[in-house]
């Protein structure tokens, strides 16, 4: 995008949709990073809570935002010229497809586009509905694929530990945290319920926790991300919500106090693959343990493990001197 802006003509030319609110932001930094020596570059989020005066045209080059926001501003508000749009990038396709309406606002805006516009669609996945969506949006297309499901497993090391009850996973959770140093921690879990649970009892155990979780406005969400990167909380519990493309460098161990399950039950391999793809970000060595109560969270383990066709070893957090074994 940055190479393809005019920063004499002031109006948007590139135009990129991300699911949520708080991954624009964060790619809106590093364009913001990248741009910082092209000093007339500017940009603009188009995100809820950004209100403009009706009637104005923005100036801003590049536009980055969530669907409905940048549909609204392309069509209801006409505070961009989709006409003279040079660039459209859909990031994290996948995740934008599985939420509906998404799916829509985005091809929606597409339309509006002119012929000539490129069109960049970027997935950590692709299944047989990101394929569809994709050859609606992006007509007869270069594909780059990156191998890196292997790559991304091959630097964390993945244990499960046997619980019989919510209270056992949180003992082998204090077990963990008795026994090896960790940088900063991620813990994921399946309801909102357990996850404010999780997060008043690590409180109480005098650890600085952190919880993010969906029914958060975006500011909040975008303050705790904040705070978690800055350091200021080692513990971050959340919900699917942060699966996706958080990028926090000190991330050692991440925890599925849950597995991650779709709507009906199955194993969700995708989310696995993100959930434990928070640690050993950039060739660092991570680790990841998984919490399994139950023969059925047992069972969804061992479908994890086929998918992946990966190892995972059992480790028993009642043996002290193993957990540390683990941490070397």
């Amino acid at each position: 995008m940055l190479s393809r802006v005019e920063p004499a003509e002031r109006y948007p030319q590139c135009l990129c949709l991300s699911p949520t609110y708080e991954l624009a932001l964060q790619t809106g930094k590093v364009i913001e990073q990248m741009g910082r020596f092209h000093p007339e570059l500017k940009l603009a989020y188009a995100v809820r809570g950004n209100k403009l005066e009706r009637g104005q045209k923005i100036s801003e080059h590049i536009v980055i935002g969530t669907p409905g926001t940048v549909l609204d501003w392309c069509s209801k508000l006409k505070f961009i010229d989709p006409k003279k749009i040079k660039v459209f990038v859909l990031d994290e396709a996948d995740v934008m497809i599985a939420t509906q309406g998404h799916q829509d606002q985005s091809i929606r805006i597409q339309r509006m586009l002119p012929r000539n516009c490129q069109m960049l669609l970027f997935s950590a996945t692709f299944e047989d509905s990101v394929w569809k969506f994709a050859q609606k949006v992006v007509p007869d297309p270069n594909i780059i694929k990156l191998k890196r499901e292997e790559e991304t497993l091959d630097t964390i090391k993945q244990y499960y530990v046997l619980c019989n009850s919510r209270d056992e996973k949180f003992q082998a959770l204090c077990n963990i945290y008795g026994a090896i140093t960790i940088a900063q921690a991620m813990i994921f879990c399946h309801t909102r319920k357990t996850a404010s649970w999780l997060a008043a009892e690590l409180s109480k155990e005098g650890h600085q926790v952190a919880l993010l979780s969906g029914e958060m406005v975006v500011e909040q969400r975008a303050a705790v991300i904040e705070r978690f990167r800055e350091g200021k909380e080692k513990v971050l519990v959340t919900t699917n919500v942060c699966a996706r493309g958080i990028d926090v460098e000190q991330v050692s161990v991440v925890i599925n106090f849950d597995l991650p399950v779709d709507k009906d039950g199955n194993p969700d391999n995708e989310t696995y693959l993100h959930r434990i793809g928070r640690t050993g970000r950039f060739g660092k060595r991570g680790l990841a343990v998984n919490m399994v109560d139950s023969k059925h969270s047992m069972n969804i383990l061992n479908r994890i493990q086929e998918h992946f066709n990966k190892k995972i070893e059992r480790l028993d957090t009642d043996d002290l001197d193993e957990i540390e074994k683990i941490a070397n």
